[in-house]
C-alpha cells in the first residue's frame, strides 16, 4: 500500500518535482563552480608542498571543470576592431619571441593549461605578499613622511596608492637581494653542449630566471627586481611599466626605472639602485614630468667623485613604456576567471593590455608601449636549462646546484622550501591549532650545527636522510667533489634562512632584533656568502629606524656592494639635517 501511495503521489506532482529537481541541479552547478575554484585555489596555494606536475593537472582541471558551469563561459561582449589592432600591433613587438597569430590563438582559447597554472602560482604569491605589505605598519619614512608633508595638495586620491607604492618598493629593495648585471660578472662561460635560442646568453641579464624564481629566491638583477616590483604593482592594480630610451638611429632602447601611475603622472622608482628619482630640490619622489623638464633631478643622481648616473634629461625626453604582460593573463579565460575571483580569493589574473598601452601611451613624453621582451625571454631560457639538465647530470649539478639548498628533492631543501612560501604568504609565526608551523619556525629549523654538516661527508645514512645519492654514471671522486659541495650549500642555507627570519624581523618592526640578527647571524656567521651585502643593507636600514643614522650611513657608504650607488645616495638622504658637513651630503 506504501509503494501504491507513493507512486500516486508521484503521478500528481509530476511539475512540482521536475521544479524541485530543477532547482537542486542549479545548486549543485553553482555549488560545483564555487567548490572547484575553492579546490583549485587551495591546490595553488599549497604548491610547494606539493608535487609539481600532479598538482598542476588537478589545477587544470579544477579550473576547467568550473569554466563548464560558468552561465557567461561563451560570451565575450562582441568584438572591437581597434582594439584588435592594438593587441595585435603589440603582439607584433615580440614576435620574435612568440609567433603572434599563434600567440592570439592561446589567448582565444578558451581552456586552461600548465602555462595558466605556472602563472598563478607568480601572481599567488605577489598577491600573498601584496596583501600584508599593505597593512604593515613598517613604511620607508624617507619617502613616506614627504606624502604626509604634502596630503592636502596631493589629495587622497594620489597619496593612498602613492604610499602604497613606496610600501611595495621597499619590500622589494629590502627583500630582493641585488646581483651584478651580466656585464659585472667575470669569469662565467656558457657550459659545453648548452644551447640557448633567441641569441640569449648563459646567465644573461634579466632572463637568466624567471620572475617566479626571482621573488621565490629572493635575488636578481636590476630588471629580475623590476618585475618583481611590477608584480607586486599589479597586485596592488597600480599601472606600472619599466620604462625605456626611446630608441633613435643605431642605438637600441636602454630600460632605465619602473614608472608608476598615479592620477595622471608617472612616478619614477629606480629598482637598481634601490632608491626612488627623487624630486626637485631634493624633495620626495619625481614623476616624468619633472625629470623631462628639470635637468637637475637627473643631475642629483650622480655621487660626485664616485658615481656618474647614466641617464639625463636629453635622454628621457621620449620613452618607451615596457609592459609586464603574459600571454595567458590576456584573453577572456583569464577576464573570466577575474569576475569569478571575489572574496578571498580576489588577486589579479586578467591584463587589459590594450587599456594599459593606451594608458602609458596618453602620458607626455611616452612614444610608445610595447611588451617587456624580457620576462618572456625567461621562458625560454628555463625551458633550455631544463632540457639540457636532464641530458646531463653533471651539466644539471653545474647549472642547479646553487639553488638545491632550496628547490632540491631533500628534506632539508624541502622544509626551507615551504619555510620561503610562508614567509611570502606573510604566515611568519606557528599555528598550534591546525599545526602548521610557521616560515620563523621553518628557518631556525635550518640552523644545523657545524659538526653534522662536516660529518656528511663521511656518514652515508646522513646523506639519505638529507636526500643525497649517487647517480649512475658518477665517479666516487665526483660524488665526494658533489658532497662537498653541498656541504658548502649547506652552511649557505643556513645563513639564507637567518638572512630571511632577519627580514622578518624588520617587516613585522622588532628592528631592534633585526639589527641584531643581521649582524650576528649573517654578517660575524664566519661563512662567506652572497647574502653580505644584502644584510649590510638591510643592517644599516634598521639602524637607520633606531635612530643611528651617522652609524646606518657609515654601512650604506661600504664599497664594491652592488647597490652601493644607490646606498650613497641614500646615505645623503639620511644625513641631511644632521650637524656636521659632508661633500655627499651637501652634493647637488
Amino acid at each position: 500500500m506504501l509503494g501504491g501511495v507513493l507512486v500516486v503521489g508521484c503521478s500528481d506532482d509530476t511539475r512540482t518535482i521536475r521544479s524541485i529537481q530543477a532547482d537542486r541541479q542549479q545548486r549543485q552547478q553553482a555549488g560545483a563552480k564555487v567548490d572547484h575554484l575553492a579546490e583549485a585555489f587551495s591546490l595553488v596555494s599549497r604548491l610547494v608542498e606539493l608535487r609539481p606536475e600532479a598538482a598542476s593537472r588537478q589545477i587544470t582541471y579544477h579550473l576547467n571543470a568550473w569554466q563548464q558551469t560558468r552561465v557567461d563561459a561563451g560570451v565575450t561582449g562582441g568584438t572591437d576592431p581597434e582594439a584588435e589592432a592594438k593587441l595585435r600591433r603589440l603582439l607584433t613587438s615580440v614576435a620574435d619571441i612568440l609567433p603572434t597569430a599563434e600567440t592570439a590563438e592561446g589567448i582565444a582559447r578558451a581552456s586552461f593549461d600548465a602555462a595558466d597554472v605556472e602563472g598563478l602560482r607568480y601572481r599567488y604569491l605577489a598577491r600573498q605578499v601584496c596583501e600584508w605589505v599593505r597593512v604593515s605598519e613598517v613604511v620607508d619614512p624617507l619617502w613616506a613622511d614627504w606624502v604626509d608633508e604634502n596630503r592636502e595638495e596631493m589629495g587622497a586620491d594620489v597619496a593612498e596608492p602613492l604610499t602604497l607604492a613606496i610600501r611595495l618598493f621597499d619590500w622589494t629593495v629590502r627583500n630582493i637581494s641585488l646581483e651584478p648585471t651580466e656585464g659585472e660578472v667575470s669569469g662565467e662561460s656558457t657550459p659545453p653542449g648548452l644551447r640557448l635560442p633567441l641569441g640569449m646568453r648563459f646567465r644573461g641579464s634579466g632572463y637568466r630566471q624567471t620572475p617566479y624564481q626571482t621573488l621565490f629566491r629572493g635575488t636578481g638583477d636590476a630588471l629580475q627586481r623590476t618585475s618583481t616590483f611590477l608584480g607586486l604593482c599589479r597586485q596592488a592594480e597600480l599601472p606600472a611599466a619599466l620604462l625605456a630610451t626611446a630608441p633613435s638611429g643605431d642605438s637600441e632602447a636602454r630600460p632605465w626605472v619602473a614608472g608608476v601611475w598615479i592620477g595622471g603622472d608617472v612616478y619614477l622608482f629606480d629598482c637598481g639602485l634601490g632608491v626612488p628619482i627623487i624630486g626637485p630640490n631634493q624633495s620626495g619622489i619625481a614623476t616624468l614630468a619633472q625629470a623631462r623638464t628639470d635637468a637637475s633631478v637627473l643631475r642629483r643622481m650622480n655621487v660626485p667623485g664616485w658615481f656618474d648616473y647614466p641617464f639625463g634629461r636629453e635622454d628621457v625626453g621620449q620613452c618607451v613604456a615596457l609592459l609586464m604582460l603574459e600571454p595567458e593573463a590576456m584573453g577572456p579565460r583569464a577576464q573570466g576567471l577575474q569576475r569569478g575571483l571575489t572574496g578571498d580569493l580576489r588577486m589579479s589574473v586578467y591584463d587589459d593590455p590594450v587599456a594599459l598601452a593606451d594608458l602609458f601611451e596618453g602620458v607626455a613624453g611616452i612614444a610608445a608601449a610595447r611588451i617587456w621582451d624580457v620576462p618572456l625571454k625567461a621562458r625560454a631560457y628555463r625551458a633550455a636549462i631544463d632540457a639540457a639538465s636532464r641530458q646531463d647530470v653533471l651539466l644539471n649539478f653545474y647549472l642547479n646546484a646553487p639553488w638545491f639548498i632550496l628547490e632540491g628533492e631533500g628534506e632539508q631543501s624541502q622544509e626551507l622550501a615551504i619555510g620561503r612560501w610562508r614567509h611570502l604568504q606573510g604566515r611568519f609565526d606557528s599555528d598550534d591549532d591546525d599545526a602548521i608551523l610557521g616560515a620563523k619556525k621553518l628557518y631556525l629549523n635550518q640552523r644545523q650545527p657545524e659538526f653534522e654538516i662536516a660529518d656528511l661527508r663521511g656518514n652515508v645514512e646522513l646523506q639519505m636522510r638529507y636526500g643525497i645519492r649517487r647517480e649512475l654514471r658518477v665517479t666516487p671522486e665526483q660524488y665526494d667533489m658533489q658532497i662537498q659541495q653541498i656541504q658548502l650549500l649547506m652552511r649557505q642555507g643556513k645563513v639564507l634562512a637567518s638572512f630571511w627570519l632577519s627580514l622578518i624581523q624588520y617587516d613585522t618592526g622588532r628592528f631592534d632584533l633585526a639589527k641584531n640578527w643581521f649582524r650576528q647571524r649573517v654578517l660575524e656567521d664566519g661563512v662567506d656568502s652572497p647574502w653580505e651585502a644584502p644584510a649590510r643593507y638591510n643592517l644599516a636600514r634598521a639602524l637607520e629606524r633606531l635612530g643611528e643614522k651617522e652609524q646606518a650611513a657609515e654601512i650604506l657608504r661600504t664599497e664594491g656592494d652592488p647597490q652601493e650607488h644607490g646606498n650613497r645616495i641614500r646615505a645623503r638622504m639620511i644625513l641631511r639635517g644632521l650637524p656636521r658637513g659632508d661633500s655627499e651630503v651637501d652634493a647637488d
